[in-house]
């Protein structure tokens, strides 16, 4: 008895010396792992960050869309322009253009949200807000432009036609702001050119010639509708040229400058002959040649064309021109 009392107390004295080994080396385990820093802590528990939920896939729906000239006519099958943009402005502080196309009805295909679809006809154009829901039918959506158009011409005299490279129109806003001006609504047009505009009036200005042959007049434009609107010019093309008698050879390297009856200047140039378009009414040409000078007085009449000869001396009984002074 006393002998196996003996083994029990000698098994429990080398398990308590055996037990404090063990620890000390889990305790050295754990200093070697840097991240933990010789101390094992239970991680908090808002480090926990619980798997991400996705959002259920949004579905585009098709957008059929339509212009109209006006509310009761046909849909337009070309010509059009559609953009689609975003209701959110930009770095630039414009909306972004989302889609575009071009023709007719067009079909957009577009995911849930909210947008500004714009459809332009020339310069003819309107915008309308389109929502997109997450669900359901989108309507065909039908824009009315409310426009129509003119062309424009013009002739000298009544009925005498204008050479398309000597004519040009400028179309400006009917409305006058206070400092006087229109808004520009297109320029540099040329004769027989369809403008697609909006309904509404505008004011048309026409220049024959570039000089001072200039008229203007306001335009309607209606709905549904082309105008063809023809302004009339009183004016006429006019050559000069310095010769040393009636009927002679036009002398060259001559400067020459027209001015009104009243004394304005009109235009100067530097050649042997030298065409221009004036509005009708009283002119003085004068020649420069060789450091003399040399002028006449000229009319012009509308859609009549004239030469005018300026003689380098005054010829005997007449009283046409002047001579050098």
């Amino acid at each position: 008895m006393k002998a196996i009392k003996f083994a029990a107390s000698l098994a429990i004295a080398v398990g308590a010396i055996v037990m404090p080994s063990h620890a000390v080396f889990a305790n050295d385990a754990f200093q070697g792992f840097k991240q933990l820093g010789g101390t094992a802590k239970m991680p908090k528990l808002n480090a926990f960050t619980p798997p991400s939920v996705s959002e259920p896939a949004q579905t585009a729906s098709d957008v059929i869309l339509e212009a109209k000239l006006t509310g009761d006519g046909e849909a337009m099958q070309q010509g059009l322009a559609w953009r689609v943009f975003s209701p959110i402005p930009g770095e630039d502080g414009k909306l972004p253009m989302l889609a575009s196309s071009e023709g007719g009805t067009a079909t957009f295909h577009l995911l849930p949200g909210d947008y500004f679809i714009n459809v332009t006809f020339g310069r003819a154009g309107v915008t309308k807000k389109l929502v997109v829901p997450m669900s359901g039918k989108v309507d065909k959506q039908v824009l009315i432009l409310d426009a129509g158009g003119f062309v424009l011409n013009a002739t000298a005299g009544t009925d005498r036609k204008i050479p398309g490279n000597l004519l040009k129109f400028s179309v400006y806003s009917s409305d006058v702001s206070d400092d006087g001006e229109r808004k520009l609504v297109m320029n540099d047009v040329k004769p027989n050119t369809i403008i697609r505009l909006n309904a509404g009036t505008y004011h048309v200005v026409s220049e024959y010639g570039g000089i001072n042959a200039v008229v203007r007049a306001d335009i309607q434009v209606e709905a549904g509708k082309l105008t063809e609107a023809t302004l009339q010019h009183h004016a006429a093309q006019a050559t000069l040229k310095l010769v040393s008698e009636k009927g002679g050879e036009a002398i060259a390297d001559t400067a020459w400058s027209v001015l009104t009856s009243g004394g304005d200047i009109v235009s100067e140039s530097v050649s042997a002959f030298s065409t221009m378009v004036l509005a009708e009414g009283e002119y003085t040409a004068i020649a420069r040649n060789k450091d003399k000078v040399y002028q006449s007085n000229f009319t012009v009449e509308a859609s009549h064309d004239t030469d005018v000869e300026v003689l380098m001396k005054e010829p005997e009984n007449t009283d046409d021109g002047s001579g050098d002074f």
